[in-house]
């Protein structure tokens, strides 16, 4: 079943330079939710009110709750990797629902989105974990016992370098699951039948924002607290 045409090949008969771009539309939608998220940033700043009303209210009251979120997981570190998490949040949900627009695809909606963001996270915690306990981090890798270290090192090895893989392959799955049913129901029965599904697209969207950046503070925190 061929995949309905996006805005870009649209645009490419007016603009030329396009033409490579339309083979990689989640690097295209990627860029333009990075720009749309720098134009947002750029005209909200100084309009900031002391007391907030409307969309400041609404902006104000979802970033103080990510930010209560990441502090219950990471306590007082909560804050030095709050940008983080915030921009994967932010990031991933818009990726997941701007394919549900006509003409428009999900970044996340590939696998190499997902990969770069999962390697990113187990990059990050990893060298989390050695600035805070130095060459005592590999206490993490052998386990609650010396007599268990050789079975521990290898499991625990594969175990951690599995996390950027599963972060990937979850998100990747169930966005592009979710893509992939709309279509075919677009094409069966159009407007009236995707549309339940369109609407739990938007549920399983935040859920799996949810469990994106749940799982990497999860990670976070292993790699932060001290190795038993």
């Amino acid at each position: 079943m061929k995949e309905p045409i996006n805005y870009i090949d649209f645009l490419t008969p007016l603009i030329p330079a396009l033409e490579h771009l339309k083979h990689y539309p989640h690097v295209t939608y990627t860029w333009v939710i990075m720009i749309g998220f720098v134009v947002l940033a750029l005209a909200l700043r100084g309009g900031f009110s002391l007391i907030p009303s409307g969309a400041q209210n609404v902006l104000e009251m979802i970033i103080g709750e990510l930010a209560q979120f990441v502090d219950s997981l990471l306590g007082k570190d909560g804050r030095r990797f709050f940008p983080l998490i915030g921009a994967l949040a932010f990031f991933i949900l818009t990726s997941n629902l701007i394919g549900l627009l006509p003409g428009c695809v999900s970044p996340t909606a590939n696998i190499n989105t997902n990969a770069a963001m999962g390697l990113t996270v187990f990059l990050i915690y990893q060298s989390v974990g050695v600035s805070r306990h130095g060459a005592h981090y590999i206490k993490h890798f052998l386990g609650p016992v010396w007599w268990m270290m050789p079975l521990m090192l290898p499991i625990e090895i594969i175990s951690h370098l599995a996390r950027p893989l599963t972060l990937s392959v979850r998100l990747f799955g169930n966005i592009k699951g979710e893509d992939l049913v709309i279509l075919v129901l677009g094409f069966l029965i159009p407007v009236v039948l995707p549309m339940p599904m369109i609407a739990f697209a938007v549920f399983t969207s935040v859920l799996q924002t949810l469990v994106f950046i749940l799982l990497s503070l999860v990670y976070l925190a292993g790699a932060l607290e001290e190795a038993h």
